[in-house]
């Protein structure tokens, strides 16, 4: 836990996703008094959608995401080993890969190791280490309860608008149409929740080597999500499920000699990528958004870099500080 600020400011914090709620806990937490407004909450957010394993993924630049990953690993383990009731578990995984140079998001899991034997879905390598998963309709009202204020259900159309000394914005894909931001762009992902079946309930797999036909297996406490895809998609793509793309994913899992129990439901959703995480202080703004497919394993440690930049003063005319 950071120390209080100096001086306690009225925050806004707009967004209530995992980045939303997470700045807002972290910002309560340092003495500001925060309020969190969005246009949807809990199911309604894309981070209900996710499959929630700590993971760097479709995320950059790689040396802050490493610092941020790590700052998140290091905080979500305590959650994961003090409040059991926020659905956070620590899980084994193993990540394929197709040679043995260690990956670039290493430096923020230190105990990665080379495997000897080749990953089970197939790949000539594999890398095992440790990690949380989170599963999001737990921990988002699990976060949702640390806050002061409840969230104030509120479609914004200007940031400019928004009441407080300082204004973060947590709004992921929104923040295209807030800030004008075309480089801000939606990946569609798809994810099916099965039954455990014959698969483990202690051990992730992932596959990432195809991004348009992904493999990952993250098990639950009572349920398995298998993935998936990271496909370029435009905003008002459906994000009604594809049964075709269900069924392809189910096929590559039990290709592998795995056998996932019967269907529960599918999930669609549109992860905010861009090519660098947008996090930087211009006016009274500070923008935490472009997380891509990496919003719960960034949450923590954006979060505490927000709170550093609540203490220096915006510069004036609106121009931004020096950050990512």
């Amino acid at each position: 836990m950071q120390p209080p600020h100096d001086r306690a400011q009225q925050v806004t914090v707009v967004g209530a996703g995992v980045i939303g709620l997470t700045t807002a806990v972290v910002l309560q937490r340092a003495g500001h008094h925060v309020q969190v407004i969005a246009a949807a909450r809990g199911e309604g957010t894309t981070s209900a959608v996710a499959a929630a394993l700590w993971y760097p993924f479709q995320a950059n630049p790689p040396d802050r995401v490493n610092a941020w990953s790590r700052s998140s690993l290091d905080e979500l383990t305590r959650i994961a080993r003090e409040h059991p009731e926020a659905g956070v578990d620590v899980l084994t995984c193993r990540e394929a890969a197709v040679d043995p140079a260690l990956p670039w998001w290493a430096p923020s899991a230190p105990d990665l190791s080379l495997e000897p034997t080749p990953h089970p879905l197939g790949a000539p390598y594999s890398f095992r280490f440790t990690a949380p998963r989170i599963e999001p309709a737990l921990y988002l009202p699990w976060l949702d309860a640390q806050l002061a204020s409840p969230v104030r259900v509120e479609r914004v159309v200007s940031l400019d608008a928004v009441e407080g000394d300082v204004v973060v914005n947590c709004t992921g894909l929104g923040a295209r149409a807030l800030t004008g931001d075309a480089e801000l762009v939606g990946v569609y992902g798809q994810v099916a929740i099965t039954e455990p079946g014959d698969i483990s309930l202690d051990v992730a797999l992932g596959d990432e080597r195809n991004e348009s036909a992904l493999v990952y297996i993250i098990p639950r406490r009572r349920e398995i999500v298998i993935g998936g895809c990271a496909v370029p998609s435009p905003d008002d793509r459906p994000l009604t499920p594809d049964p075709e793309r269900t069924d392809a994913m189910l096929q590559r899992v039990r290709a592998a000699g795995l056998n996932p129990g019967n269907l529960l439901r599918s999930r669609a959703g549109l992860r905010p990528y861009r090519s660098a995480v947008r996090l930087e202080r211009e006016g009274r703004v500070i923008h935490n958004y472009g997380h891509g497919g990496a919003g719960y394993t960034l949450a923590w440690g954006c979060a505490a870099e927000v709170s550093e930049l609540m203490r220096a003063a915006p510069r004036d005319g609106g121009g931004a500080t020096h950050r990512t």
